[in-house]
């Protein structure tokens, strides 16, 4: 796949599917209208030098300023600029502890 197919497809940029990489600092954004909340976001350095704004999921986080962190593709319809996903559960991003909505226990 070439790096245009990349992405159109996936939202990701500079050829990497997936990037360990270095949080810089944290905020929160207001999203566009309609909707009102304050959205979790870390600017986070990558391996290849680039700067980029990525989302934080679920409820709440124990990152902080240098924890490593790995970053897929992935927008958020109503954050501009938010153009990839932190992955918890990986390096320093644990998951989800005391999650409010269900997961099927059933395999």
């Amino acid at each position: 796949m070439d790096k245009l197919t990349l992405t159109r497809q996936f939202g990701i940029q500079f050829g990497i599917f997936l990037g360990s990489d270095l949080s810089v600092n944290f905020s929160t954004i207001t999203p566009k209208k309609p909707n009102s909340a304050l959205r979790k976001v870390a600017r986070v350095r990558l391996t290849s030098g680039f700067e980029i704004t990525a989302y934080i999921p679920g409820i709440g986080h124990n990152l902080q300023e240098h924890s490593v962190v790995l970053v897929r593709g992935g927008r958020v319809k109503d954050l501009p600029g938010v153009r990839y996903h932190i992955v918890r559960g990986t390096l320093d991003a644990v998951g989800v502890k005391d999650r409010q909505q269900g997961r099927s226990s059933a395999l």
